[in-house]
């Protein structure tokens, strides 16, 4: 009897979970896959004609969506290096003894509650407006000008825009795996004459291994699907020097109406960014330290 409703909870609790896989991701993706074997349109009315792997095919020479993953890479490589730099400091400072650590950490971490349309819009302002503003006003217009319409300096804005908004939550990530870390391996490294840089080096440091490899999947995962802050702040421009990878696919689908090759190109993306987060967490989780 308490077997049985032991397993009538867990149905409970399980099914509704499954079902929702199954029916917003499971059978979508499927779908998706199908279609990247049709040339379709995506008009209901319209015949779909299959083409095998033509589409996938196609991708090779087709060079606006190879840039589109060139440009992807850059700014991944970039904005997750730097978003878990200031994430690492943002965390070492808000441990540290200060009266306003909780008021940095709000300062911080606020960023991140404002959605990534928002926040676009929000920075465009501030390119257009306070970054022309303070260039004519100090002279330093070769650094302070509208950075969404030069080509060289329109993917930096959406780095400068994203780190702004991930190192917060990062930041978090960051701070429970110093919390984790037992006070007395600190403490007598202290009594042992080691400095601050000394003991983050040779204690903290390999210890936050752990926390380093879930930042760096969710910096790495997220750089890689960015497309909210990608089109309110350049929409891909100034002349598709921005355009990325999700919005590459985006506009073949919806701009372009190919919605069969939009698809071909969905699954690459979802292959290419799935295959590159599992290495990365490989490789991390055989640097990690046990405690």
């Amino acid at each position: 009897m308490k077997k049985s409703k032991k397993k009538m909870w867990f149905a409970v609790f399980t099914l509704p979970t499954v079902f929702i896989f199954l029916t917003v991701v499971l059978i979508p993706f499927s779908m998706g896959i199908v279609y990247s074997f049709f040339e379709w349109d995506g008009m209901a009315l319209h015949e779909k004609k299959f083409i095998g792997f033509s589409n996938y095919i196609n991708m090779f020479s087709d060079e606006r969506f190879i840039s589109s993953i060139w440009i992807t890479v850059k700014y991944t490589l970039i904005a997750a290096l730097i978003i878990n730099v200031l994430g690492l400091l943002f965390a070492l400072l808000v441990t540290q003894k200060l009266k306003v650590r909780n008021t940095l950490r709000t300062m911080f971490f606020m960023p991140n509650l404002i959605g990534g349309l928002i926040l676009g819009f929000i920075w465009q302002f501030i390119f257009m407006k306070v970054f022309e503003q303070i260039g004519s006003s100090t002279g330093l217009d070769n650094i302070f000008f509208n950075w969404i319409l030069d080509e060289k300096f329109a993917l930096f804005a959406i780095i400068l825009v994203s780190t702004w908004q991930m190192a917060g939550y990062i930041m978090i990530i960051y701070i429970t795996g110093i919390q984790s870390i037992p006070t007395e391996l600190l403490e007598a490294a202290k009594v042992d004459g080691a400095g601050y840089f000394q003991r983050f080096k040779s204690i903290m440091f390999p210890l936050l291994t752990p926390a380093f490899t879930v930042s760096l999947f969710l910096s790495l995962s997220n750089s890689f699907k960015i497309y909210d802050v990608n089109l309110s702040l350049t929409g891909g421009g100034p002349y598709n020097s921005t355009e990325m990878f999700a919005m590459n696919v985006y506009n073949e689908i919806f701009s372009y109406k190919n919605f069969g090759y939009g698809q071909s190109k969905a699954v690459m993306f979802f292959f290419f960014v799935a295959l590159i987060t599992l290495v990365q967490v490989y490789l991390s989780k055989k640097r990690e330290v046990e405690m």
